[in-house]
């Protein structure tokens, strides 16, 4: 591990004035809307309502996994800038539920097209 003394550290401009608790919070919050509207949609395509589970994967993708990448984007856009953020071990917990969460979305996403196409074509 590399360490560095006082004199070599890269100090930032200044400091962020972001609560990053409360944006981890809305991460998780707008992450987990995505996850529950993304099983709706599983549902509905079980039940062979395709329309309807094709629009609560929208709504999953703009309610919930844009509003989560959006507040996300904050934090790192001052990062870019030089504004610093003291490291948060819930602000990581929110990226890498935010993460899975996609993940999971694209990969119910694919399961509704697959189904449709089984059941489309018996």
């Amino acid at each position: 591990m590399m360490t560095y003394s006082n004199e070599e550290r890269l100090e930032p401009a200044e400091v962020s004035e972001i609560d990053l608790n409360q944006v981890a919070m809305q991460i998780i919050l707008h992450s987990g809307s995505a996850k529950t509207l993304a099983d709706e949609a599983f549902q509905l395509a079980k039940e062979k309502k395709f329309k309807e589970a094709y629009a609560k994967m929208e709504q999953a993708e703009t309610e919930g996994i844009l509003k989560a990448h959006q507040a996300q984007t904050l934090v790192i856009q001052e990062e870019a800038r030089g504004l610093a953020h003291a490291p948060s071990l819930l602000f990581t917990h929110a990226q890498d539920h935010l993460m899975t969460t996609m993940c999971e979305v694209s990969q119910v996403k694919r399961l509704i097209e697959l189904y449709e196409l089984i059941v489309g074509s018996q």
